[in-house]
């Protein structure tokens, strides 16, 4: 039995969900079932009826008090209808309640409430100002759609706001929380200004999507009436014969493939592609890609380039004219030339250029191009890091093409172009995109590229009439594999003199015409020139000196243009500080007395060589070794082998090393510097201090050293004895192994200088110090023979 109070209204539940429901209101509502004495109950008149809302929508379980909310209305029942889905209520709803406690018992919810009433908190005027402002905004609503008027009159005949409300509700995107909120509100004013506010939005959001609408409409007119127009026109083009006709491509495909003189492997292809062609719709996906392919076969030359007679002295004549120097390059270019004379179907060279920037390997294969009367083609490698640029992409991607080698085959028009692979040791190996520097193997190698197979062509193209001509600075990040495809040929860096001589007879000519000038303008004597050289520049190559002749000429220009100067305007030695600024390098000089344990060696730089100075001094100690002046491991290793050797060639016990640290420095000492070269320098400054003899300053030395005495031979001889020369130095010591290089130093170099070869030690401190010292054997026996034994 349920016990309700007494004073307690009770009544029986209808759990309603998704629907908005206040109090004088006529609503239908739609029940999914009711057993019998649900139905005896629902009709009887001294039962109250409760709507009550549920916090969401109903679920194949039966709900629970804790799925209801609080808030609900009471209603009448007119009439109760079966239909196919249950039972559908007519009721007249009259109170807003407020539940104080639900039951369950045999699936019939029972409530004990109270009757909360609405606040009516308008006025009349009020009420009928917020009546017809909302019948306003709904017209609104409705003269957008099409066959709005009809709900428009509707709307004009409410009277009561709960009423509009209710109507209006179910055609709004409420959630369930915002539908019991208009019911949970007791302020018919505020429950109007909330409603009001659901109103509005949706009114907002429905001219967002007109507008919208509009806007994709009329994108989507033009293009229909673009296509119409375009369709229209080839249609009167075709009748007044102005158009090309259809088929007319592909009879010129035909036509071209015939001409191209393909290989017949190519040519069965090429037309395979072309039977696609023509069974394809010019609206089908496939269309253009066929035919890209075909304009691709089409436009390569397949038919063998005619070689051309050489004449070497004219090949001789433009190399020297555009290239001052470069001697051995320039030999190895026309023996290449000579070769195809005598071998008319030689395969393809592939050369390297290695040198510093700025030393003209890269014009140089314009040069050669030149010299062969061939197209000259460059491709440029640095940074490239996908394969697909060096072989192409397979056709299958969107956007496909052939890589950059059979492009520019395509550019020059023939078969045997000269082309430049700038920057090869720039590649980027590696990676998610492939290997280009692997790409590049099949393409450098002469037994392979006849047969070069490209992604996007996927055809084979002989590459082998190609003469190619790769550059780089360094050998060091080229693969092995690909390093050893390529005759190396090594650009050294550029002597004073021939610096001088590129600058008089190439750059300043070409400065001039750059710059609008010409020899009545601007001036530069030879002395200026030599001077910019050597204090303005830093470098190998001659790329920096021509940014200061370009320097020189803008202010020239300048000058010319306001009237300042008479010409020709003739640059002074004083001026070169005021038009260029403070010089740039500075280039260490001999001394004129070195004190003992003071040795002048050296050094090669990517920008040339130059002189550096090894410094060692003793104090007391307890034997200590010290290295300064950011020296590498290898520098510092034969440090240590120097003092092992002059501690095992003194005689015994003419130095206590145990009562004595050492400190050797290199000046210099935020410049970087390794490599074993130093070893007879740094030998012959521990022997100089040990010894207190002065190693005369104009005195130079480079060579590698080993524990037994021998002197090593070194690299980088030529620039190491241009920078003894510019420094002042007038005897060089070098490695016996060396004397073979001497042939590619200048011979103004070799005039200039006393170069003498030593083989050991002993020959080094006997040209330096004037001292002999004893054999290793000799030092050894006097410091063993007491501690022996016997003798026998």
């Amino acid at each position: 039995m349920i016990n309700f109070e007494e004073n307690s209204k009770k009544g029986i539940v209808i759990p309603v969900s998704n629907t908005v429901l206040l109090p004088g209101v006529t609503s239908v509502l739609r029940v999914s079932k009711l057993s019998a004495e649900q139905l005896l109950r629902l009709e009887e008149d001294d039962t109250a009826n409760i709507a009550l809302p549920l916090k969401q929508n109903f679920s194949n379980k039966f709900p629970q008090e804790e799925d209801f909310h609080k808030i609900g209305v009471s209603f009448h029942i007119n009439g109760i209808e079966k239909t196919d889905r249950g039972f559908q209520l007519s009721i007249k709803i009259e109170d807003r309640v407020e539940i104080k406690e639900l039951k369950i018992e045999n699936d019939t919810i029972f409530a004990e409430y109270q009757v909360s009433p609405e606040d009516q908190d308008l006025t009349d005027q009020s009420r009928d100002e917020i009546l017809e402002y909302m019948k306003k905004v709904t017209r609104e609503i409705s003269d957008k759609f099409t066959g709005g008027e009809h709900y428009i009159k509707i709307v004009d005949e409410f009277k009561e706001l709960n009423s509009l409300i209710v109507y209006l509700a179910q055609f709004l995107p409420l959630s369930n929380e915002e539908k019991y909120g208009l019911l949970e509100t007791p302020s018919i004013k505020e429950k109007s200004l909330r409603f009001m506010d659901h109103l509005l939005k949706q009114k907002e959001a429905i001219e967002l999507q007109i507008q919208l609408a509009e806007k994709f409409s009329e994108k989507a007119n033009k293009h229909y009436r673009e296509t119409v127009l375009k369709e229209q026109l080839k249609v009167i083009q075709d009748e007044l014969n102005e158009g090309k006709p259809e088929g007319k491509k592909e009879t010129d495909y035909q036509s071209k493939i015939e001409e191209a003189q393909m290989p017949p492997e190519v040519k069965s292809a090429a037309l395979e592609e072309l039977d696609k062609l023509q069974s394809q719709s010019s609206n089908s996906p496939e269309y253009n890609v066929i035919r890209n392919y075909l304009d691709l076969l089409v436009q390569l030359p397949w038919k063998k380039s005619e070689p051309k007679p050489v004449n070497l002295g004219e090949a001789r004549r433009i190399l020297d004219e555009q290239h001052f120097g470069l001697d051995k390059v320039k030999d190895r270019i026309i023996q290449h030339l000579a070769v195809m004379q005598l071998k008319k179907d030689k395969k393809g060279s592939i050369l390297l250029l290695v040198g510093p920037p700025g030393t003209g390997k890269t014009s140089l294969g314009k040069s050669i191009a030149e010299a062969l009367e061939r197209k000259y083609i460059r491709l440029s490698l640095g940074g490239i890091r996908d394969e697909a640029e060096i072989r192409g992409h397979r056709r299958t991607y969107i956007g496909a093409m052939a890589g950059r080698i059979i492009q520019s085959i395509k550019k020059a028009g023939e078969t045997n172009p000269v082309m430049i692979l700038d920057e090869v040791d720039k590649l980027m190996t590696g990676g998610y995109s492939g290997d280009p520097a692997s790409a590049l193997l099949e393409v450098l190698d002469p037994e392979q590229n006849n047969t070069f197979t490209d992604h996007y062509l996927d055809l084979p193209y002989d590459l082998s009439d190609v003469f190619f001509i790769a550059t780089a600075n360094s050998t060091e990040s080229i693969p092995a594999p690909l390093l050893d495809r390529m005759e190396v040929i090594q650009i050294s860096s550029y002597t004073i003199d021939e610096k001088f001589h590129i600058g008089k007879d190439h750059l300043v000519p070409a400065v001039l015409e750059e710059h609008g000038l010409t020899p009545e303008h601007l001036v530069v004597e030879d002395e200026v020139l030599k001077k910019i050289i050597s204090d303005y520049t830093l470098e190998a190559g001659v790329r920096g000196l021509k940014k200061q002749l370009a320097g020189l000429a803008r202010v020239t220009s300048e000058k010319i243009v306001s009237n300042k100067v008479e010409l020709p305007y003739k640059v002074k030695m004083d001026q070169l500080e005021e038009l260029l600024g403070k010089q740039v390098s500075r280039h260490d000089k001999a001394q004129t007395d070195n004190p003992p344990g003071v040795v002048t060696g050296l050094a090669w730089t990517p920008v040339g060589g130059e002189i550096l100075f090894i410094e060692a001094t003793d104090m007391p100690g307890s034997g200590e070794v010290m290295l300064t002046g950011k020296l590498g491991d290898v520098m510092k290793e034969s440090a240590r082998i120097s003092l092992s050797l002059l501690k095992s060639r003194l005689p015994l016990n003419s130095i206590n090393f145990k009562e004595r640290d050492l400190h050797i420095h290199v000046p210099s000492g935020a410049v970087p510097k390794d490599g074993p070269s130093a070893g007879i320098a740094l030998f012959t400054a521990l022997a100089s201090l040990v010894t207190g003899i002065k190693v005369d300053s104009k005195i130079a030395m480079t060579g590698e050293i080993t524990l037994r005495g021998a002197v090593l031979p070194i690299g980088g001889l030529k620039e190491k004895l241009l920078g003894a020369q510019r420094a002042g130095i007038t005897k060089v010591l070098i490695p016996k192994d060396n004397v073979t290089d001497l042939k590619d130093v200048p011979e103004e170099v070799k005039e200039q200088l006393t170069v003498i070869a030593v083989e050991t030690v002993e020959d080094v401190l006997k040209e330096t110090i004037g001292i002999s010292m004893p054999r290793v054997e000799h030092v050894f026996s006097q410091q063993v023979s007491g501690l022996l034994p016997f003798q026998g």
